[in-house]
């Protein structure tokens, strides 16, 4: 095997991923210029120390822990294996509420049990969200797009490339499904930035952790596009992509 495909395969067999942590390709791959919003700024902007919060698809609990909030009344879902296991590890004996959870099916809390209500990168269901929010309340959300890393998909996947896997991940979409849900969107903002890959081993530990963008992708499938991948790298010092995120503040 090509020595670039051996680092390649090397990249997949060890890529893994625990909580919402991309720390193994620190400084090989880099998102290229700031989103125009703070999604934790804003939430702490609204968020006083009364509120009950619940976080919806928290990953590892990395930001939810970071806002500092008092856990009696804090709740968190997910639903990956991996990080519910490590979700009950680190936030049950915190003292705060987690539940294993998928958010489209449904929240396993009371009507109006919460005054805020956040989710960065995981699913939504408006209908449900509105149910948990008392009157008033507010959901903010942070969302990976319906276009996030096509490019890329594109490069490394050929003439496997799948639709998109999330096609309602719009802006327009989105703000159409929650204002018939009930909520007035006070904020609603999209943006679109390039991504790099300075090296094809990074790639490839990226694309096996994002499967469900990377739908089919293996180095024994498609080393002929790792290769082409390598090529450009070498040529211009980086592959490039583009991310797609989009925010939204809405209130009940």
């Amino acid at each position: 095997m090509n020595e670039v495909l051996r680092l390649c395969k090397a990249e997949e067999e060890i890529a893994h991923i625990r909580g919402w942590d991309f720390s193994h390709i620190d400084g090989r791959h880099r998102e290229i210029g700031g989103l125009p919003w703070d999604y934790k700024g804003e939430v702490l902007k609204r968020l006083t120390p009364r509120m009950r919060l619940l976080d919806l698809d928290t990953g590892g609990g990395e930001v939810l822990l970071s806002l500092g909030h008092p856990y009696g009344l804090t709740a968190a879902t997910e639903n990956y294996p991996p990080n519910v296991k490590l979700c009950r590890e680190k936030l049950l004996p915190l003292g705060i509420d987690f539940k294993k959870a998928d958010v489209k099916a449904g929240l396993p809390f009371e009507d109006e049990s919460f005054d805020m209500v956040i989710d960065r990168h995981g699913d939504l269901n408006p209908r449900e969200i509105h149910r948990v929010l008392k009157d008033g309340g507010v959901f903010i959300t942070q969302q990976v797009g319906a276009d996030n890393d096509r490019a890329l998909v594109r490069l490394l996947l050929g003439k496997d490339t799948p639709p998109t896997p999330f096609p309602d991940q719009h802006l327009d979409i989105q703000t159409k499904m929650f204002t018939e849900a009930g909520f007035t969107v006070e904020r609603a903002e999209e943006c679109f930035r390039p991504i790099r890959f300075y090296d094809v081993g990074a790639l490839t530990w990226f694309a096996r952790i994002i499967e469900w963008e990377f739908k089919g992708f293996s180095v024994e499938a498609h080393g002929e596009n790792l290769l082409k991948a390598h090529k450009i790298i070498e040529e211009k010092g980086f592959v490039e992509g583009q991310t797609h995120r989009f925010f939204m503040v809405c209130r009940k």
